[in-house]
């Protein structure tokens, strides 16, 4: 039975996807009185750019269940069945709208919940790609990616904390006084939401709590793949690369990927950070 891969465009996969011949359905971003598709129309270095001109912080919004039913439709055409995996639930409306979508189609399409962003919904896909071209079923590639959400580590720090201030994340004076101190806040994901894991002040010391919760994380494992994700400047994450290659650890690295417009949007720019699972 052939089985065709749907994702959306916060997985980050870009041409990956193509390669892959995954159908890749875009999240939308509100900015400048347009609606543009994420990745297709506009890009972070976009808004970076339009934000610091003084344009007004975007907004992002989901795709509707018409934009999967046309991805279905198309993926449909190669394949017996459609295995459709996306940004976390508790962070988007895109899951549900796939759901909608997948009723159209009974029996045919499966849709999983990442409950993870960028590239956690990324290395998901690559590795359901890639069992799927190793011969296994569809039950198989369930049972891994639930292996996978239950058991991966993701950390990322910002650069600035004026975008958390401006969509309402943060306080003004938390905000300020964070900035005023340094503070980099740590954050991780847990069951599908944004959640601290630390914070330090200073760009060492945040990179050095990074390192350490890796380390953690991976001693004992015996095969580690790792995905980084930047935004804006892709040098950003080159400090954390290094220490993790120096560890001695078993990692393979399998992307280093740039976080996409709609993340972006909540983010700002600088964003840097790692996904990591084991087989």
């Amino acid at each position: 039975m052939r089985i065709a891969l749907v994702t959306d465009s916060t997985s980050d996969l870009q041409t990956r996807a193509q390669e892959m011949g995954v159908e890749v359905v875009p999240l939308y971003v509100n900015f400048q009185g347009k609606v543009l598709k994420d990745w297709l129309e506009v890009k972070p270095a976009d808004i970076f750019r339009g934000v610091s001109a003084g344009a007004a912080l975007p907004s992002s919004s989901q795709p509707s269940p018409a934009d999967f039913k046309a991805a279905y439709e198309r993926a449909l055409q190669k394949a017996d069945q459609v295995l459709s995996i996306h940004i976390s639930s508790k962070l988007s409306g895109t899951l549900q709208s796939a759901i909608l979508a997948a009723q159209d189609f009974p029996g045919r399409i499966v849709v999983f919940d990442s409950l993870a962003a960028s590239m956690g919904i990324g290395m998901m896909v690559e590795r359901a790609h890639e069992m799927l071209a190793q011969g296994a079923d569809l039950s198989q590639v369930l049972v891994e990616l639930e292996r996978i959400r239950a058991d991966n580590i993701v950390r990322f720090t910002l650069a600035t904390l004026e975008y958390l201030k401006k969509n309402g994340r943060i306080g003004g004076a938390q905000a300020f006084l964070g900035s005023l101190l340094g503070i980099k806040p740590i954050l991780t994901l847990k069951e599908g939401r944004v959640e601290a894991a630390g914070r330090a002040r200073g760009e060492k010391k945040a990179l050095a709590e990074m390192v350490d919760a890796f380390k953690t994380w991976a001693a004992g494992r015996q095969k580690i793949r790792v995905y980084y994700l930047y935004n804006a400047d892709p040098q950003a994450v080159d400090a954390f690369k290094r220490e993790v290659a120096a560890s001695g650890l078993p990692v393979e690295v399998r992307a280093t990927s740039e976080v996409g417009g709609v993340i972006s949007t909540h983010t700002g720019p600088g964003v840097y950070g790692f996904y990591a699972y084991s087989l």
